[in-house]
Parts: C-alpha cells; sequence; structure tokens
C-alpha cells in the first residue's frame, strides 16, 4: 500500500486539518482497498444473501460522512441528499439494500461527500470542535481530542460512527 501523508491541510487550522486529514486517509486507503472488486463482488450478500454487501458498506459509510458534513454545521441532512443517498439505517436496523450500482458510482458519491467535509473543515477552527451538535435520537455529540491525548498518539476522537 501507498504511503500517505498524513500532515493537516496548510488551509485549515491545525487540529482541524489533522481531523481533515485522518478523515481523508481512511477514504484514500478504503478507494485503495476496493478499487479492483468486481460488480459480482461489490454486490455479493454472502452464500445466503444474509450479509451486508460491499456496495451497502460504502453506501453507509458515505451516508455517515454526509451526516457528519451536516451535524458540524448544526443542519439537518437537506430532503435532496436523503432521496438521493437514502437513510443510515432501515427501520429495522439494517443497511438500505444497494445492488447494480457500480463501484465507481459509489466512490464518486463518496468522493462528493469528502469534497463537503473538506469545505466544511475550510469553514471550522480548532476551537469549533468543542462545540455541542445534534446527533440525532435527540442527542448531542462534540468532535475534540480526547483528554490528555497528543495528537501524535493519534489519539483523536474525530467521529461516533452509529446514532
Amino acid at each position: 500500500m501507498k504511503l500517505f501523508d498524513f500532515s493537516p491541510d496548510s488551509e485549515m487550522t491545525p487540529v482541524i486539518g489533522l481531523l481533515h486529514a485522518a478523515v481523508k486517509y481512511n477514504f484514500v486507503r478504503l478507494k485503495q482497498l476496493v478499487e479492483d472488486m468486481t460488480q459480482e463482488e461489490i454486490d455479493y450478500k454472502g452464500p445466503n444473501q444474509e450479509l451486508n454487501s460491499a456496495a451497502q458498506l460504502l453506501r453507509h459509510l458515505a451516508v455517515v460522512d454526509l451526516h457528519w458534513v451536516y451535524r458540524l454545521q448544526s443542519k439537518s441532512v437537506p430532503a435532496a441528499y436523503r432521496e438521493r443517498f437514502g437513510p443510515m439505517y432501515e427501520e429495522d436496523g439494517k443497511l438500505p439494500m444497494i445492488n447494480g450500482i457500480s463501484l465507481k458510482a459509489l466512490l464518486d458519491e463518496y468522493e462528493e461527500i469528502q469534497d463537503m467535509f473538506r469545505k466544511v473543515c475550510l469553514s471550522k477552527t480548532d476551537d469549533d470542535l468543542s462545540e455541542i451538535v445534534p446527533y440525532g435520537n435527540e442527542n448531542n455529540a462534540t468532535v475534540r481530542w480526547g483528554s490528555g491525548i497528543s495528537p501524535t498518539t493519534a489519539g483523536i476522537i474525530m467521529r461516533i460512527w452509529y446514532a
């Protein structure tokens, strides 16, 4: 695997830049891991069709990031995006069904959301990480460094993955 420069974006404040770099690193690494998958592999749901496919997982990660784009702005995800990408989970708690969407289309959508995340990070400062933001189910969250943990120990608390 190609090494990734985990340096903060020079246009961002240091901690926001490191947050963005960590999210970007995970996205780039994920793209590298799936880049050679076939459509059959992307849609595979296990021998009994009861598991989550790679397509479902990719879409879910993109939707989670989309929700953080808007949470960090203390906004709700606009209806147009909810309609386009669907919910994070179905009412039964399962990931929404995704089938027949090409890997390129899934990654292009995710890239679009990563670009949105970068724009939000450009508008934030390190002090903004302590702000309380809406988190779903009438809960709240913050995005901040863990107490007493330095950046070099990779102790960033950057997301709460599931609502």
